[in-house]
């Protein structure tokens, strides 16, 4: 019956008009990946003569000679891994307090203002930030906080040395203003997030607002804060003009946070332009491979994170 039915409604003659917004919506979709599977292809096949004569040896090697083609990535990788954590210890805790201020109901003024400020710092050029820091940040960190660091806590491991303007440090400071926008607006739609029940349900227990935010928001929240974390972690990871101003291009592992070093994305974006010779191009390239792939894997845990914690329905 049903055959018959189909029958009159369809003729057999007539053939089935094929989905093409389907068929195209899905190599849409598929563009991305292989995109990004052909740029690790690339870069593998450019590096390859540095992974071919280095190795494994290649990420813990120290040396950094363009004379005799000995190349070595521990410094970078040490003074990406260093400036990122130190960064993002700074701007945390200012980031999540600027979003549960964002988030939370009360002095619309306030929240306006800190907000569009917040966003503004966004829209701020790389360059623009290096500028800044080059000739008002560092000074000022040199005379306020580096000196006297290492004046009072020299025998802390890593807190020594001679203060430099050009340093981790410095550059850290920068990238810690650069990520705060973003982290912070994370961490503001996933305070969102967290269902009304849930807030009216501990006031109405005669919790007070920071028992409230602090017991019941934010754990409540902390897959989504952990993946607005990951994705400043990324940008951090990745920023280059900034650091390339201010962190003193030292191709050594420093013994303090306030001596100069070096990043990843650094010595790519000051030597790629001079490089000569396939080991020393491929040394770069290899830098590049690391970079992309640590900083790819960042970016997909983070968005995972954070749609996992946004499918949380709201009351």
């Amino acid at each position: 019956m049903a055959a018959a039915v189909d029958s009159v409604r369809r003729p057999a003659s007539i053939p089935r008009p094929p989905d093409r917004y389907r068929t195209f919506t899905a190599i849409v979709s598929w563009a991305a990946p292989a995109a990004l599977i052909l740029i690790v292809g690339v870069l593998f096949q450019q590096a390859w003569p540095s992974i071919s004569r280095f190795g494994f040896g290649f990420f813990v090697g120290t040396e950094w000679n363009q004379v005799t083609n000995h190349f070595g990535a521990l410094p970078f990788i040490f003074g990406t891994l260093v400036t990122s954590a130190i960064a993002l210890a700074i701007a945390l805790p200012v980031g999540i307090a600027v979003a549960v201020l964002l988030a939370e109901p009360g002095a619309q003024g306030l929240r306006s203002a800190l907000g569009t400020g917040i966003e503004l710092l966004a829209a701020i050029p790389s360059v623009v930030y290096g500028i800044w820091a080059l000739y008002v940040l560092a000074p000022w960190t040199l005379l306020h906080i580096e000196i006297p660091i290492t004046d009072h806590l020299a025998s802390i491991p890593f807190l020594g040395g001679i203060p430099r303007q050009t340093s981790l440090f410095t550059a850290a400071l920068v990238l810690a203003v650069m990520i705060l926008p973003t982290l912070s607006a994370v961490s503001r739609d996933v305070i969102r997030a967290v269902p009304r029940g849930l807030r009216e349900s501990t006031v109405a227990l005669g919790a007070t607002w920071w028992e409230t935010t602090w017991k019941v928001v934010l754990p409540a929240a902390r897959a989504g804060l952990f993946g607005a974390t990951v994705l400043a972690l990324g940008r951090a990871l990745a920023e280059t003009v900034a650091v390339a101003m201010v962190i003193g291009n030292r191709p050594e592992i420093p013994t303090s946070v306030f001596s100069p070093g070096y990043t990843l994305a650094a010595v790519i974006a000051n030597e790629f332009a001079e490089a000569t010779g396939d080991i020393y191009q491929g040394a770069l390239v290899e830098l590049g491979l690391v970079l992309i792939l640590v900083t790819l894997t960042v970016n997909v845990l983070a968005l995972l994170l954070v749609r996992s914690a946004s499918a949380r329905p709201a009351v």
